[in-house]
């Protein structure tokens, strides 16, 4: 009797037979040996010889050539060629929709459109509303959204910056109608959530732009985290964005239309050692999304995760651009206009996730085809250690020069 095991080395088995590169040849009793020797003598098809196998008397194992290699799967196909077709056929299925997919992913990061403004109001009176709207990409989005045709709500804590943002949006816009609120997202007043929301009370919002967000001022572990700073976090990145989106979602059910973006982090998608309350509060912007999105979806309003890697800001205190960490500008527009693809988050098993920026997208795909997560995490790891040692040097710089 023939039996076929998977191994990944030969060696010589005096009790059970051999095991030749994948495939195990034993029989079923000893009585069977010499019928086995002689289909062996009688066909060609496996002709590794005893030494070939036992290779080293001292390791009694082997590694295989190419060409042996090749000759055992040869003979393992004309051995056993319905296995073998079968095996082939679903290389052949994989490797063309890998293709497929990968095809699909380029269609949307560079030729494809996104589902257009107007379908959210723009140019028809409606309000887009973006938090964290005086720098960075909120400020960006605020501009590109007033170009788009729509009224823009600016939100932020400091209100001679929301002032001056929303001078510069009407001088360059002057068809656009800007209106400001001043808050305080980490302080979670409920009086300031209530003044808010009278705020956003009669308007048509197509719009929400949940931008707000803080992170770490430096990596650390967890443990060494800044109490205060841990609140923040959580209170800007989990509870503004829902007591905001609560405030506004009821209107866009109502009218049937409506487009909430959450600016998500690459943070959400690979968990990041010493950016653990960050990275965790992204994570549920993802699953939030998916939710929210997925709930909405019949009163065709859009929700979205954007997933986003580095971006020229104060957030990501990077200040140079490069083909991987774009200026605001084009990243927004890419946002914009690819709206209800998931460009480079397709095939992810994230629903309701976007990395529409040609770079991020390209990563993000690249690290989902081949199950890269555990390798990004440690590489964050170390990358993060580094980054600590490194601001820890420049504040005992300072300290000293102070002194």
């Amino acid at each position: 009797m023939t039996m076929l095991r998977y191994s990944w080395c030969i060696w010589d088995d005096e009790n059970t037979g051999w095991q030749i590169a994948g495939s195990t040849l034993s029989s079923s009793s000893r009585a069977g040996t010499n019928k086995a020797a002689h289909r062996q003598s009688k066909s060609p098809r496996f002709s590794l010889t005893h030494s070939q196998l036992r290779g080293s008397h001292t390791t009694r194992t082997t590694s295989m050539d190419v060409s042996q290699l090749y000759n055992v799967g040869r003979n393992l196909a004309q051995e056993y060629p319905y296995v073998a077709a079968f095996f082939l056929g679903l290389g052949a299925l994989s490797a063309t929709r890998t293709v497929f997919q990968t095809l699909f992913v380029f269609l949307q990061l560079f030729i494809l459109p996104g589902t257009s403004l107007k379908r959210f109001g723009a140019k028809k009176g409606a309000w887009a509303v973006i938090t964290g709207a005086t720098d960075g990409i909120g400020k960006e989005f605020a501009f590109q959204l007033a170009k788009a045709g729509f009224n823009v709500f600016l939100v932020a804590r400091n209100n001679r910056l929301l002032e001056s943002t929303a001078s510069e949006i009407e001088k360059k816009y002057p068809g656009v109608s800007t209106k400001i609120h001043s808050i305080d997202f980490s302080t979670q007043e409920e009086a300031s959530y209530v003044s808010l929301g009278a705020a956003f009370s009669g308007l048509d919002v197509g719009v929400l732009v949940n931008n707000v967000g803080k992170s770490h001022d430096m990596p650390a572990y967890f443990v060494d985290t800044p109490y205060d700073e841990m609140l923040d976090i959580v209170s800007i990145n989990v509870t503004a964005t829902l007591r905001v989106t609560y405030s506004v979602l009821p209107g866009m059910v109502q009218r049937k239309r409506g487009l909430v973006l959450n600016i998500g982090s690459f943070a959400g998608a690979i968990p990041s050692p010493m950016l653990a309350t960050y990275s965790g509060t992204k994570g549920f912007l993802t699953t939030f999304s998916s939710a929210l999105g997925e709930e909405v979806a019949q009163h065709n309003i859009i929700v979205e995760n954007v997933n986003t890697y580095f971006v020229v800001s104060k957030l990501s205190k990077i200040r140079k651009a490069s083909a991987l960490i774009p200026q605001p500008g084009p990243y927004v527009r890419s946002v914009l206009s690819k709206v209800g693809l998931p460009g480079g988050a397709a095939y992810s098993n994230r629903p309701n996730t976007t990395t529409p920026y040609w770079s991020h997208g390209l990563l993000d795909y690249v690290l989902t085809l081949f199950n890269l997560r555990g390798t990004a995490i440690k590489y964050t790891h170390r990358l993060h250690s580094g980054i600590r040692k490194r601001a820890l040097r420049k504040l005992e710089r300072e300290s000293k020069r102070a002194q």
